[in-house]
């Protein structure tokens, strides 16, 4: 019995406290992310509004497409959000996933959680910006090709970025100024709309003779809600994150499954079905059916704000991942420099801009493949994590508690790890080994790093002077 009571205590002397909010910048403070910004930054690393939704029906019809923005989120988007509501508020500091990962399973799993998330978003980021000039190119037939579509990537990318430069806080209210005129045009064609739907075409299963695509239809909704656990990086740029994070979580899900559910809605009950129509934009043809060539244009205005917005969202997240991660010691300092004007990360700014470059002009094809393949990996670990860190830190209190115990989580999580799992089985051969090389990367980068510390190359943050505690 007396062996048991040292073992146990041992256990809980080496058990790592929670991370404390990271210690007050000493040159100035620098301004907090307020509630509302916040919802609206989340709002855009998942969804940014019903663009991109329309394959959905083109795949398995309307019914199935209604059924799956309306089920699929229990599924997959609350359980992630559950778990970065709790987590989130837990270790409120910068880096996010990559904390959750190091406090449990250490430093190797934290660095290689940082690694696969960050390729995951800086290779989003390059992608963002080819749907934008996409967009323009209907307004600027010119940006189709050539050099002037090159001209416009560059211009375009360094002009999103530099509104990071001037400051987190302008990234969020510049999130909720493109939120609310990204949704408007469907407020008012769902207002058009009422009088003329018919619910009977809610039930449709798609026209006879047109085969089920559902790899294309369940790669569709994890693509439009995913990424819940992004914002969890700047957790430490957040005013009352442990308040705040559980809040704005709620408030974005709410909106972002409405601003999905009833666009859809709304099309397939007012427009005669013709699945070969569904593909990505046709949302802006129905517009011009409901009210004309000038909601049309509003949509298309909506859709090139939305990826605007998800391209900031984006950026940020990959900023201030870069910042935990310089924090906890997986990269040197310097990552974590702020601007002497804006008090903004600059180091992780121009190192994401630069990788987002060079992504935009890659083919995409296998690339966002991999990057989709990369986030399972992570979100597998992440989902053991969450359960690790209940297990063990069982007598922790908890700012924010998902209300339920450790068997009926265990039950919670297999069900988006089974789906995960389900979208890595269906990867080809190439995606395997684009996702092999880049995890190569990953690792390689982990014990470089280690070399560098030990060789004392570059210098590297004490994670135990700000307050952090390793599980080494």
């Amino acid at each position: 019995m007396e062996s048991h009571n040292s073992s146990h205590s041992q256990i809980l002397l080496h058990q790592p406290l929670p991370l404390p909010p990271p210690p007050p910048p000493t040159k100035k403070s620098h301004q907090k992310l307020p509630l509302i910004p916040l919802i609206f930054l989340i709002f855009f690393e998942v969804s940014g509004g019903p663009y991109g939704e329309e394959p959905t029906v083109a795949a398995a019809g309307p019914l199935w497409a209604i059924l799956g923005f309306t089920v699929f989120p229990f599924i997959w988007s609350i359980p992630e959000a559950l778990i970065t509501a709790e987590l989130a508020a837990l270790f409120p500091g910068n880096g996010g996933f990559v904390i959750w990962a190091e406090r449990a399973f250490g430093s190797f799993w934290g660095s290689l959680m940082g690694s696969w998330k960050f390729f995951t978003g800086v290779l989003n980021l390059g992608s963002a910006v080819i749907l934008c000039i996409d967009y323009l190119k209907l307004l600027i037939p010119i940006l189709s090709s050539g050099l002037p579509r090159y001209i416009a990537i560059f211009t375009l990318t360094l002009m999103l970025s530099l509104v990071n430069y001037i400051g987190l806080a302008i990234v969020g209210y510049t999130a909720v100024i493109l939120g609310i005129i990204s949704l408007s045009p469907f407020l008012a064609m769902t207002l058009i709309s009422i009088p003329k739907i018919d619910p009977s075409r809610w039930i449709n299963l798609g026209q006879k003779g047109t085969q089920k695509d559902w790899n294309l239809y369940f790669n569709t909704l994890f693509w439009n809600l995913n990424f819940w656990d992004n914002a969890s990086t700047l957790a430490g740029e957040v005013e009352n994150p442990q308040r705040n994070f559980p809040k704005a979580l709620f408030f974005a899900g709410l909106l972002a499954i409405l601003g999905y559910l009833v666009p859809l809605v709304v099309a397939i009950g007012v427009v005669p079905l013709n699945q070969e129509d569904w593909s990505d934009g046709y949302l802006a043809n129905v517009a011009e059916i409901i009210g004309g060539k000038w909601l049309k244009i509003w949509v298309e205005i909506g859709a090139f704000l939305s990826v605007v917005g998800l391209y900031e969202a984006q950026l940020s997240s990959c900023v201030y991942q870069l910042v935990g991660m310089a924090d906890l010691g997986f990269l040197p300092e310097f990552f974590g420099v702020r601007s002497s004007w804006f008090d903004t990360p600059w180091v992780g700014i121009l190192l994401s801009t630069i990788i987002a470059l060079f992504g935009s002009c890659l083919d995409f094809a296998d690339i966002i493949s991999s990057v989709n393949f990369l986030y399972c990996l992570g979100m597998l670990l992440e989902f053991a994590s969450f359960l690790w860190l209940r297990r063990k830190l069982t007598n922790i209190k908890r700012p924010f508690r998902v209300p339920i115990g450790l068997n009926c989580l265990v039950i919670m999580c297999l069900i988006p790890c089974g789906f995960l799992v389900y979208i890595m089985a269906m990867a080809t051969k190439i995606v395997y080994i684009v996702s092999a090389g880049f995890t190569f990367i990953g690792i390689f980068w982990y014990f470089f790093m280690n070399l560098c510390r030990s060789k004392k190359w570059v210098r590297f943050s004490n994670a135990e002077d700000l307050g952090y505690q390793r599980l080494e």
